[in-house]
């Protein structure tokens, strides 16, 4: 496989992943909330090392392809983001709350799966970017191809949201107020990201 087409695919990527989103809003949610950064991290990035087995595999399409399969995807991922933004409303992250009562690392982590895992419009992404840096012409089959961007792709989503993750908790760690706001600017942007999927696809 061209190392330039790595390359390539990992310009994209970082693109992608720097362009806030429902992976954004939960990192620093689950953050401020005080939960720790690596399985809020290990369970976005398992997401999408799942998404990864799946496109390669050729489920994926046949899922982009299947407007019910879609659907339900669509469904389901929007009502669980809605669902984590009204739960974070509902109880606002603040330093004293945080450090006392914070989530387990495995309800972070399978929550963090929901998160990426259950993302429709990464699901087609993948579905539409991975194939584009493939060649059929390479000596590796296609799938291993597709798993070597998919790992770029999760390594970099590991890389950047450690260091959201951890610059949240320590500039809004000191700073009560601030840290409350922002947990509400999460909570209601998953709330908004989660409706625009499923009046999306109620109404293309």
């Amino acid at each position: 496989m061209d190392p330039s087409s790595i390359a390539t695919f990992w310009s994209v990527a970082l693109l992608l992943i720097l362009a806030p989103g429902a992976d954004w809003a939960f990192t620093l949610g689950a953050s401020l909330r005080g939960d720790a950064v690596a399985p809020v991290v290990g369970g976005l990035v398992t997401g999408y090392a799942l998404m990864t087995v799946v496109v390669a595999a050729g489920v994926g399409a046949l899922v982009a392809g299947s407007h019910g399969a879609l659907a339900l995807v669509t469904l389901l991922g929007g009502g669980y983001l809605v669902w984590l933004g009204v739960s974070t409303l509902r109880r606002p992250a603040t330093a004293e709350v945080a450090d006392r009562a914070s989530r387990s690392d495995r309800s972070t982590f399978v929550r963090g799966i929901g998160v990426s895992g259950l993302n429709p419009k990464a699901l087609l992404l993948f579905v539409a970017l991975l194939p584009q840096f493939t060649d059929p012409a390479a000596p590796w089959p296609i799938p291993a191809q597709m798993a070597v961007l998919g790992v770029a792709f999760t390594l970099t989503c590991a890389a950047f949201y450690s260091a959201l993750g951890s610059l949240a908790r320590r500039v809004l760690h000191a700073r009560p107020s601030a840290a409350r706001a922002m947990s509400r600017v999460s909570g209601a942007g998953m709330i908004v990201i989660g409706s625009a999927l499923v009046v999306g696809h109620l109404h293309p």
